[in-house]
């Protein structure tokens, strides 16, 4: 009896030391694998701390660029509110300025029309000046009536005194008949007071005959020209 309570004794403490053994066992295994998972943690950890750090500088950097535009808006907002503020006064000037152009421009077309009025009475006054000239002479002069050719003269001194735009216009109104001084005036391109002068002239020196029964007065060239102007003399008489 003794002896096999003895046995049972000796059997449950080398079950329990085998026991003991296999847990000791156990709680090194879980030890390990704790640390095994403790040391991923950390190094999971580790990881996720470097990708916040890496984020962290990002946000940084956008937070750095962001304040950069910022301020480059702020300074462009004030730029063109300078550029604005000194845009108004030169579209207030250019306004006025277009204002004053068209001001200019009308006065510009009412002096022109006063102008061409001015032309046209000083035409008149010519015309009107010509005829109490021609008036004048009538009442102070009483010229004899003759029978012989106006100019019984040779070519050289019939024509000595007369320029080359007057012997054309006699030649022109020879050849085309009678004309007015603007009909003139526009084919010898003379101005209208030259042009005036100048048939006043021919006129009065008596190479010309003239129309006054209207406004403007026609001009025609005495027939005794022909001869002068046609057939030019070619020995002396």
């Amino acid at each position: 009896m003794i002896e096999l309570s003895a046995t049972l004794v000796i059997v449950l403490i080398m079950v329990t030391i085998g026991a003991s053994l296999e847990y000791y066992r156990q709680i090194r295994k879980t030890q390990r694998e704790y640390e095994n998972a403790k040391s991923a943690v950390e190094n999971i950890v580790l990881s996720f701390n470097r990708e916040l750090r890496r984020e962290a500088e990002r946000l940084e950097l956008v937070a750095y660029k962001v304040e950069g535009n910022n301020a480059r808006e702020d300074t462009n907002s004030k730029r063109i509110d300078s550029i604005e503020m000194k845009v108004e006064p030169l579209e207030s000037l250019l306004n006025a300025t277009k204002e004053n152009n068209q001001g200019i421009e009308s006065k510009v077309t009412e002096v022109d029309t006063k102008v061409q009025g001015l032309e046209l009475a000083q035409e008149r006054l010519i015309v009107k000046i010509t005829v109490l000239e021609d008036e004048m002479q009538k009442f102070t002069f009483a010229p004899e009536m003759k029978s012989e050719p106006v100019m019984p003269i040779r070519r050289d001194k019939a024509l000595a005194t007369l320029t080359e735009t007057e012997i054309m216009v006699l030649e022109m109104l020879l050849s085309e008949g009678s004309k007015t001084a603007p009909e003139i005036k526009e084919i010898v391109g003379l101005s209208r007071e030259h042009t005036a002068r100048l048939m006043k002239k021919l006129y009065e020196e008596g190479y010309l005959e003239r129309e006054t029964g209207k406004i403007p007065f026609r001009y025609s060239a005495k027939q005794e020209l022909e001869k002068f102007l046609k057939k030019p003399e070619t020995h002396q008489a």
